[in-house]
């Protein structure tokens, strides 16, 4: 089954440094035109969706805050900047409320209260800030913990915890999250049971074949099972998060390189079937027109672009 991609993720600054080797220092740069044009590049490939990871990475916030010191980066509303693009060009904005701790420790980060009193003051703050947008669709909370066998309690407590704050300051805009450990998951009556206790709009689930826990082949399976499991619970749509990439190296400890495109082609016919939304990890660093005045990552990326894009003229 042939499908687009429907959104992707999208970043100030790659978290991991060493996987951001190819692109961070052009990021760096952007001014407010320029994250403008990076937006109409995504939408350029018929993406409707983009999910901001990070509202705040490394004790910096990227919009003034009372939280964290704003990030020393050229433009002085990057957010701004994509969300009045998106305005133009029709395109859904999720914005993260992360990251408030330090992003390698989630299993702390979701039960540590002044982690969660951080990023409830920020929420606070990027609600009165940018709730005009029409484009600001909804929440993503980032802090995400493993899938084993099903959704710890913790993570719930502290998903329905985001929620409930998210709708008190926005009832309109809805709520994303996507885990890892998709591999793992055990969609049993109790994994149900878990899926239908979670206050979420969407579960985008990452397939993890760019971190090489999953076999491409494996795929398919698992998202027809997590299909079975989303329809008995009746709640939370069923998304898939591809990853578009490949390591130059060590896995999380090297470069992130964009993946042949013949790899990827599998991985969005393997989930297509199953998922109501396809979003990618990511556009930024991994995609680029060749002739992009705004160009950040690989030299190869223009080689997935190209494929990207002539895959999508074949499908129309």
């Amino acid at each position: 089954m042939q499908r687009k991609i429907d959104g992707t993720f999208f970043e100030f600054l790659h978290h991991n440094t060493a996987e951001g080797k190819y692109w961070n220092g052009a990021l760096n740069t952007f001014t407010a035109d320029d994250w403008k044009l990076k937006i109409k590049e995504i939408f350029d490939l018929g993406m409707e969706y983009i999910v901001l990871m990070a509202t705040a990475l490394y004790d910096k916030c990227y919009f003034k805050s009372s939280v964290f010191p704003f990030a020393d980066i050229p433009c002085s509303d990057p957010i701004e900047a994509i969300l009045s693009a998106a305005d133009e060009y029709g395109i859904n904005v999720f914005l993260g409320n992360g990251f408030y701790g330090d992003w390698r420790k989630a299993n702390r980060n979701i039960k540590d209260q002044q982690v969660i009193s951080r990023s409830f003051k920020a929420m606070e703050e990027l609600s009165a800030l940018y709730g005009h947008h029409k484009s600001f669709y909804g929440w993503y909370f980032p802090d995400e913990t493993c899938i084993i066998l099903h959704f710890s309690k913790d993570f719930v407590k502290y998903v329905n915890l985001c929620s409930a704050r998210c709708r008190e300051l926005t009832p309109e805009k809805k709520m994303l999250i996507a885990p890892f450990g998709t591999n793992l998951a055990l969609t049993n009556k109790a994994y149900v049971k878990n899926l239908m206790e979670l206050d979420v709009d969407f579960i985008a689930y990452q397939d993890e074949v760019g971190v090489k826990k999953t076999p491409v082949g494996r795929t398919e399976k698992i998202f027809e099972r997590l299909r079975k499991a989303h329809d008995k619970a009746g709640r939370a749509e069923l998304w898939a998060d591809i990853e578009l990439f490949t390591f130059e190296g060590a896995v999380y400890n090297s470069a992130l390189l964009p993946a042949d495109f013949s790899r990827i082609k599998r991985q969005l016919e393997n989930v297509a079937p199953y998922c109501d939304k396809i979003l990618c990890y990511q556009y930024p660093g991994i995609m680029n027109p060749a002739d992009s005045p705004v160009f950040a990552g690989h030299e190869n990326s223009v080689i997935l672009h190209n494929e990207y894009k002539k895959y999508l003229e074949e499908i129309k």
